[in-house]
């Protein structure tokens, strides 16, 4: 689906499919008026009639028999303004319905809704993302596909002519944004047999390759040349070898310090020796999608020629039981010398990140997060809704959070007290790998902060928000769209 703009009157185009905005029962904005007035006013008489309900993402299709062959009226609620939550609802609805057509092509007029606190560029941006979302298919696994519904391949949003430059561009970004959501879930997606470490470190030198980047592949030798000794623990069960992703684009000059994303690459969590229960282990795989969402983020960057230098590191491996695998009690030592007292196998996403963290080091980085599926007591905390957020700067936590309002992609600020600290005390070790069941997510993230004293850090839970369960399993892309969104900002402050 590609997203475009125009200026000419929607009235007159000729188009397969026209989304038309309905808000408190009426039609929204001139244009849907035009379109009505051009059919002799039959959606006023559609919505007289009582069949589209006011309710937020309610639908209504009909044909029309004009250069517009085709209508989805979409109901944003009541009120004279519709609020986030109901704006994103319609809107998905909408292309849902649309996708029940034959048409290639769609006009689409929802932007036309005003949304409180928010402008147009945000409606294009949203929207575009949104419409991507709802015609995702993975397919990739199945020998016989399924029929696949017929979705607009062509999507024209009618602007004035006024300002229509510079949103234009907007829809560019989320283009490209949303190609990095879709590498996102694809990687999720697929199956721990298929995306292992070694699939990731492949995808990664395809990056490289399509969009001219500078791509590093360390092996279990190189780790422990360099005494990443809690990512190799968290690998020692495992037959697969373990890897770390480093890739880096330049788009700014030499001199222009980088702003770093690590995410962690888990391409199947057992638990290891510490092993999680049987039902919805499955969705294990959905481990490394803090990985799949930083190389999301730099295809997204990369494509869109951001004037930023960004420098992606990937820590990946499983986390297996077995005869050479970790044992709870074990004590290892970091890559940054300090020792770590491992009392639950389970909490391994920190073991690998602490040394890519350390790691980050070397590119002097102007701000490092690191994005991580890392902790089932931060859905606790916040649901399905945002993701966690944590960082000693005021600075950058307002950036990231100021980033994910702006596309849809929210993040919610944690404590990061040190107070916490003190449930990681060991006897034994420096520090030990977990602190007990309360503020599981907190002292996760105050670990972390251990390793991060030297740059300028935040810490990105997504283990709520990753992917989704039940009938509509499957990956989400997040936070793609909020990490491509502050790595644009960065470049257009420069």
């Amino acid at each position: 689906m590609q997203f475009s703009t125009t200026t000419s009157a929607p009235a007159r185009s000729r188009t397969g499919c026209a989304l038309v905005p309905v808000l408190d029962g009426k039609l929204c904005g001139s244009t849907a008026q035009a379109i009505d007035e051009a059919n002799d006013g039959r959606l006023t008489r559609l919505l007289k009639s009582g069949d589209l309900k006011k309710k937020a993402g309610s639908t209504l299709s009909t044909h029309l028999d004009g250069a517009i062959a085709r209508v989805v009226l979409a109901s944003f609620g009541e009120g004279k303004q519709a609020s986030e939550k109901d704006w994103l609802d319609a809107v998905r609805a909408a292309y849902k319905a649309a996708s029940a057509f034959s048409a290639d092509d769609a006009l689409s007029l929802l932007h036309d809704v005003p949304v409180a606190e928010r402008d147009l560029a945000w409606k294009l941006r949203v929207q575009a993302l949104a419409g991507r979302d709802v015609a995702y298919r993975f397919e990739q696994m199945k020998s016989e596909r399924e029929p696949k519904p017929a979705r607009p391949k062509r999507v024209t949003i009618a602007l004035e002519r006024a300002g229509a430059g510079p949103l234009a561009r907007e829809l560019e970004r989320a283009r490209a944004i949303a190609n990095g959501v879709d590498l996102a879930k694809d990687l999720g997606n697929l199956p721990a047999n298929v995306c292992t470490p070694t699939y990731l470190a492949d995808t990664a030198r395809k990056l490289a390759r399509e969009f001219d980047l500078k791509c590093e592949v360390l092996d279990e030798r190189q780790m422990q040349a360099l005494k990443m000794g809690a990512l190799l623990a968290v690998a020692r069960g495992s037959a697969q070898p373990p890897k770390l992703i480093v890739l880096r684009y330049q788009g700014a000059g030499a001199r222009r310090a980088p702003i770093v994303l690590v995410g962690k690459g888990i391409t199947f969590d057992t638990g290891g020796i510490s092993l999680k229960p049987a039902p919805e282990m499955d969705e294990m795989k959905f481990d490394m999608c803090g990985a799949a969402s930083v190389l999301g983020t730099m295809r997204a960057v990369a494509e869109a020629k951001a004037k930023v230098n960004l420098v992606v590191i990937v820590p990946t491996t499983e986390n297996m039981p077995g005869g050479r695998a970790t044992k709870p009690g074990d004590i290892v030592t970091t890559m940054s010398g300090k020792t770590v007292e491992i009392l639950n196998t389970d909490a391994e996403g920190r073991l690998i990140l602490c040394d890519a963290l350390e790691y980050a080091k070397r590119f002097s980085p102007a701000a490092v997060v690191d994005v991580a599926t890392l902790t089932g007591a931060c859905v606790i905390a916040l649901g399905h809704h945002h993701s966690g957020l944590f960082s000693p700067s005021d600075e950058l936590a307002a950036e990231l959070q100021a980033a994910g309002r702006e596309v849809a992609d929210t993040c919610w600020r944690m404590p990061l007290d040190d107070v916490y600290q003190e449930q990681l005390k060991s006897p034994f070790a420096d520090v030990a790998n977990i602190g007990g069941r309360p503020a599981g997510s907190i002292t996760a993230a105050c670990f972390l902060a251990r390793f991060t004293k030297d740059y300028t850090w935040a810490h990105l839970d997504i283990a709520g928000t990753a992917w989704r369960s039940g009938t509509n399993k499957g990956a989400s892309g997040r936070p793609v769209p909020l990490l491509t969104r502050f790595v644009f900002a960065r470049a257009d402050a420069a």
